[in-house]
């Protein structure tokens, strides 16, 4: 397990001509109550927020969830950052990985989910960027929605209408993912963007959360109007104490007037 940067923290948004805004975050990690080991690493630096969770079923999977973060990480700057960038690093780490580097052989894999402050067409947006099961939601005032979709076979199969979402959680292929770094020569995130503003608020997590809390709890606690900090203990807290059958991380991200 990899933990890069601090745990609470707050910077400035570099916008040139618009409002000052500053983001701040919180950030927490417990390996649950059933595994042995933290195979999720998280990265808490601006201008990039992630959250890797090494596969469980391969060899090395802590550390290669390490490697992507550490990647991720090599971008930490006082500016924004490119999605160019972002891509040029989930490759770096899948050679990393495929290597031997940082594992020493293959089949190791980890998802990654997170936030970045990016300049995109001369404008900045935080771009929600996604491989496998790992999640990222968005709260603003009492709005509430998942911003990421999963690349698992379960989430195919609720696209196609054949199974529900609820049905989708209990679903005995539910870990099978069809995306990761670590299995493609060029892995390709999904990517939003979204326009900066006062308000926002993003929570990143590992799907040791998501397993253990279904979205409507979530939804509760990260609009209930608490501090980033407490928000995220709040999570926490309810993920063990509905099992903890795995590693949860999360990051509570907010966006407001500096």
């Amino acid at each position: 397990m990899l933990r890069l940067g601090e745990i609470s923290g707050t910077a400035p948004v570099p916008v040139d001509g618009g409002p000052a805004l500053a983001v701040s975050w919180h950030a927490l990690t417990d390996v649950g109550h059933r595994r042995s080991l933290n195979e999720d690493s998280l990265l808490a630096l601006a201008p990039v927020f992630a959250v890797a969770d090494g596969m469980g079923g391969h060899d090395s999977g802590d550390v290669a969830s390490a490697a992507v973060v550490r990647r991720l990480g090599e971008l930490a700057s006082d500016g924004l950052t490119a999605i160019e960038d972002l891509n040029r690093a989930l490759v770096q780490a899948t050679l990393d990985i495929r290597e031997g580097e940082v594992v020493g052989g293959r089949g190791s894999g980890t998802t990654i989910t997170g936030a970045a402050l990016v300049a995109e067409d001369g404008n900045p947006y935080l771009a929600v960027f996604n491989l496998g099961d790992s999640r990222v939601y968005a709260a603003e005032g009492d709005d509430f929605a998942r911003v990421t979709v999963d690349h698992s076979v379960v989430q195919a199969m609720v696209d196609a209408g054949m199974i529900t979402e609820d049905e989708a959680e209990h679903h005995p292929d539910s870990n099978v993912i069809t995306r990761a770094i670590g299995f493609e020569d060029d892995p390709q995130p999904d990517v939003w963007l979204i326009p900066l503003r006062a308000g926002i608020r993003l929570l990143i997590c590992s799907d040791g959360l998501t397993k253990e809390l279904r979205d409507d709890w979530i939804r509760m606690h990260a609009t209930a109007g608490f501090s980033a900090e407490a928000t995220a203990q709040a999570l926490l807290d309810a993920a063990l104490d509905a099992g903890g059958r795995d590693n949860v991380t999360l990051i509570v991200l907010d966006l407001h007037e500096a």
